[in-house]
């Protein structure tokens, strides 16, 4: 029986965030230099070590050191979990998408996400998305800096822990930024895109998403995008 990995975007896919999880990044290179950023940075679709190496070289600096910039990446957002709880939210059809998929047979459902591993347990569990993916074969922020190398990393969580093989045919990425899709179609999966974010459908189907939908409000039309030719598991 063939088996499809789902690999879920979070942030402007699954969940809105607030403004404030993007001072994380200013905050975080403050404390890590002693002087507040002048130069901000496009954050969307991004892997959070991508987004702080831009910040520090836009300010003049070289990359983000790593031995202390996840500790303190992670510090910085636990701060900011009561305002995302109060006023974040999952977005329309999320959760119901999310638990339909995963009764289905031979799915296997996580996250690719440019969050730092702790960070998307972070903003999964403030939902209670956390139990509807299965975080252990999902790839992060933590592991590769181009977003397209993740999908490489989750295959191999994936069948490791599964023991059936993940490829281009069964693997598909779920996301709403251009730099999501392609994340996809550089890491060899489908693409279903979502224009649930900043970015709309036309700029989304340009960029070379297999499919684009509105939001996930259609359960149904989810899993027709999921398996184009009807030959769902």
């Amino acid at each position: 029986m063939t088996a499809t990995l789902l690999l879920w975007d979070i942030d402007g896919t699954l969940i809105s965030s607030v403004p404030g999880c993007a001072e994380i990044y200013p905050r975080a290179f403050e404390r890590l230099t002693g002087r507040p950023a002048v130069h901000q940075v496009d954050i969307s679709g991004r892997t959070e070590r991508d987004i702080m190496d831009e910040l520090f070289r836009r300010n003049g600096l070289g990359p983000a050191p790593r031995h202390r910039l996840a500790e303190v990446l992670v510090q910085e957002l636990r701060h900011k979990a009561a305002e995302l709880e109060a006023v974040g939210r999952v977005l329309p059809g999320a959760r119901e998408t999310l638990t339909a998929l995963g009764t289905r047979e031979g799915v296997v459902q996580s996250v690719l996400t440019g969050n730092l591993r702790a960070n998307a347990a972070l903003k999964l569990g403030v939902f209670g998305l956390d139990e509807l993916v299965d975080q252990e074969v999902g790839a992060y922020g933590d592991d590769a800096v181009e977003r397209a190398a993740l999908v490489a990393v989750a295959r191999r969580r994936a069948a490791a822990v599964h023991g059936r093989v993940f490829d281009a045919g069964n693997t598909v990425l779920i996301g709403d930024t251009v730099r999501d899709v392609a994340a996809g179609r550089d890491g060899g999966a489908r693409v279903v895109a979502v224009a649930s974010g900043t970015t709309g459908a036309a700029e989304l189907r340009a960029a070379g998403a297999e499919s684009v939908l509105p939001d996930l409000r259609d359960t149904p039309a989810v899993i027709r995008a999921v398996w184009p030719g009807g030959g769902a598991v």
